[in-house]
């Protein structure tokens, strides 16, 4: 029986951010508002691309994608980060766990692929313009969609088994707000050499491959927008790459800078680590909305006139 339990553990416990407890409710009002700001933000979004025959284009369905994406990591993290500040709700089910850990990681590499599908749709758009609608297609961006979703999910999944096989017997005290992969897998009782070099390897690999190819893409796009020759046509092709660039970064500096500092940084404050990790899950969903309504004129335009007409009805 105990050999059973060890390998269905019925709970854990996710003790928030270890040394700031009597900060808790005044961490999780930021987090709240952030939160908030996400669910309404990338909702409008979702809103007008779906309601607006103007925004049905390729680069629109990418960012439809990419709000989608932004709500299940935002909401597979961010609730219970919550209720575990505020509510002391601090246990979660063995099922629920593992759940948590496959959107939180899913969502990751999701949103490294949609990237790579925007950077490559402005590479078409700004390298060969008057081929755009020849080469994506509906049926193109289809596949596209369909193969970033099962890739990620292909190399997301093997970690719920990874994690399945292990005996818990020890301590199942999870020093952290949320469940992911390497956290859990250091609470096993048991040989966790595999669920490191796969947890951190593949994924780490997907990600850095996406990477590369984004700045090939920006390599060719910027080599394509200096070659013009009027200075109004090289702004005006910047200006379609600006809010991609800017949630390029935003996603990828403090993942890269997260990797590292668990990797290396141990003077860090472990509380100043885990802070950081909610701050990654929870601001880029709720930043992204707001950089491409301020840089995408043709998202600014329908969100004004969609505000315009409640005021006047």
């Amino acid at each position: 029986m105990y050999n059973l339990s060890c390998y269905n553990p019925g709970s854990f416990i996710l003790v928030g951010i270890p040394g700031l407890e009597k900060f808790h409710i005044w961490i999780g009002i930021p987090f709240c508002v952030i939160y908030v700001l996400a669910l309404v933000g990338n909702c409008t979004l979702l809103y007008l691309i779906a309601v607006e025959h103007s925004l049905h284009e390729p680069m629109f369905f990418f960012l439809a994608m990419l709000a989608t994406t932004d709500l299940i990591l935002s909401t597979a993290t961010v609730p219970k980060l919550l209720t575990n500040l505020w509510l002391h709700s601090q246990e979660i089910t063995f099922s629920g766990c593992l759940t948590q850990m496959f959107f939180l990681h899913f969502s990751f590499v999701v949103d490294s692929a949609i990237l790579l599908a925007m950077a490559f749709d402005r590479y078409v758009a700004i390298c060969f313009p008057l081929r755009y609608t020849t080469i994506l297609t509906p049926q193109v961006i289809i596949k596209l969609a369909a193969s970033i979703v099962v890739r990620s999910f292909s190399v997301i999944l093997p970690d719920v088994f990874l994690l399945k096989r292990l005996p818990f017997c020890g301590t199942r005290i999870i020093p952290h707000t949320y469940c992911e992969h390497i956290g859990v897998a250091r609470l096993a009782s048991a040989d966790i050499s595999i669920n490191i070099w796969y947890g951190f390897s593949v994924p780490l690999m997907t990600v850095i491959s996406d990477v590369i190819i984004i700045a090939v893409s920006y390599t060719f796009i910027l080599r394509a927008v200096f070659q013009l020759s009027s200075q109004g046509a090289r702004q005006k092709a910047l200006s379609t790459c600006g809010s991609h660039v800017c949630v390029i970064l935003m996603f990828y500096t403090p993942a890269f800078f997260s990797i590292l500092a668990h990797r290396f940084g141990h003077s860090v404050p472990r509380n100043v680590l885990i802070l950081f990790a909610n701050l990654y899950v929870a601001i880029p969903p709720a930043l992204n909305p707001i950089v491409y309504g301020v840089k995408t004129k043709q998202i600014q335009d329908k969100f004004i006139l969609l505000f315009s007409l409640k005021k006047t009805q």
